[in-house]
């Protein structure tokens, strides 16, 4: 009997990445994918903890799903809160079962269902001990992907017609360092596929990009990758960073972010804060303002600390309630006013996009050479390239016409 197939997926884009991949195995076993689970034999999803609202928020949607048919529940939820998923319609895809897959003693799976398929996973687990860091107790030491598996899974890609790939991880930057290789020769690799594409590379962590950012700026250097960075620094206070056990200083963060600006200029810098850390004051608030009025990121994304169970700050006291909306509204309306001046500098502007989604009211979105996001008028197939002049601007994008 073919079962019949739901799939969800929440949280980072590994966590996406690595849900699909299950899916297309299941797949290729003879599985069909369902709109719904009212459809489904089996729902299959996802997972996230990294806050304590998104936890609570998985364990209500398995809940929901398993009223329609039995769950599989992958990601960061099992190894943190299995006791609770205890059920005879849940099944856990244990963590350390699908490590398999990094250390190349599962089979490449082959990619039969492309639009459940958010990116390629290159390494599991990270080399950092972040004190408030859930994720890496979830997902555990480094285990990176064998280069030419990689390569292969893209060529997968690309023969469907995939002309955006990604690579992914919890810190893309950590690959290869317990294979004796690195990120930098990992895309050099890739670049080397003689087909047309373009390459995403995902999150780097600020210590390990920091130890190979000559041989990096080497590698994007190639036309097929985005100009597209995102490296969380998530405080601007060396104190702060200290107590998070982020194995670096802001001077390093800022230094990456100008040799990476000045070797490419047309570039976009996505990059984390933590509002309301423990031992958060106005004192590292404000040199957290300060770094990003001195670095400018075109991304921000601003999350309120969550302690979370396992980790060494869990019972850590933070700042007040009125004191962290504050920071958070100041963070926020600092990133509008950045991102507001970055993307001006481009109105006026002609850009060759590539169109990776439908937009809204009979428009698609591209992306230019550094993966910002342009809307321009029309139904475009996606991939199709198209050239444009940069007229106006919303609050995250750009808007283009056609030329």
């Amino acid at each position: 009997m073919v079962q019949k197939i739901f799939v969800e997926s929440y949280g980072c884009t590994l966590s996406k990445s690595e849900t699909g991949l299950y899916v297309n195995k299941m797949l290729n076993d003879g599985g069909i994918l369902v709109d719904s689970p009212d459809e489904a034999d089996i729902s299959v999803i996802g997972t996230c903890v990294v806050i304590k609202h998104t936890e609570e928020k998985m364990l209500k949607r398995i809940g929901e799903l398993s009223e329609h048919s039995k769950v599989k529940v992958m990601g960061c939820l099992p190894p943190v809160s299995a006791g609770t998923l205890k059920d005879e319609r849940i099944d856990i895809v244990d963590p350390k079962e699908f490590r398999k897959f990094y250390s190349g003693s599962l089979d490449d799976i082959e990619i039969k269902e492309p639009s459940i398929f958010e990116g390629i996973p290159i390494n599991q687990g990270c080399t950092g001990s972040c004190n408030f860091c859930i994720s890496h107790i979830a997902r555990g030491k480094l285990v990176s992907r064998n280069p030419q598996k990689i390569v292969n899974q893209i060529r997968m890609q690309l023969e469907r017609g995939i002309r955006e790939v990604r690579i992914t991880s919890l810190d893309t930057a950590a690959y290869g360092k317990d294979t004796g290789t690195n990120l930098a020769r990992l895309v050099a690799q890739i670049s080397q596929i003689n087909d047309d594409f373009k390459l995403r590379i995902g999150m780097m962590e600020p210590r390990n990009t920091h130890d190979i950012m000559g041989e990096l700026l080497s590698s994007y250097d190639d036309e097929k990758v985005f100009k597209f960075m995102h490296i969380p620094v998530q405080s601007g206070s060396n104190r702060i960073l200290s107590l998070m056990n982020r194995e670096y200083l802001r001077e390093e963060f800022e230094g990456i972010v100008k040799t990476f600006r000045e070797k490419f200029r047309d570039s976009v810098i996505s990059t984390d804060i933590i509002a309301g850390y423990h031992g958060d004051d106005e004192e590292s608030f404000n040199e957290t303002m300060d770094l990003l009025e001195k670095s400018r990121p075109d991304i921000v994304n601003i999350t309120r600390f969550s302690p979370r169970p396992f980790t060494k700050d869990f019972s850590e006291k933070t700042p007040s309630s009125e004191k962290i909306k504050s920071w958070t509204q100041a963070y926020t309306n600092k990133h509008k006013e950045i991102i507001e001046s970055n993307m001006e500098r481009h109105i006026g502007k002609e850009k060759q996009i590539m169109i990776t989604e439908k937009g809204k009211e009979g428009t698609s979105v591209g992306r230019d050479n550094a993966y910002r996001p342009v809307v321009v008028s029309g139904d475009i197939g996606i991939y199709t390239k198209v050239h444009c002049e940069v007229v106006d601007m919303g609050n995250t994008y750009l808007i283009g016409k056609i030329i």
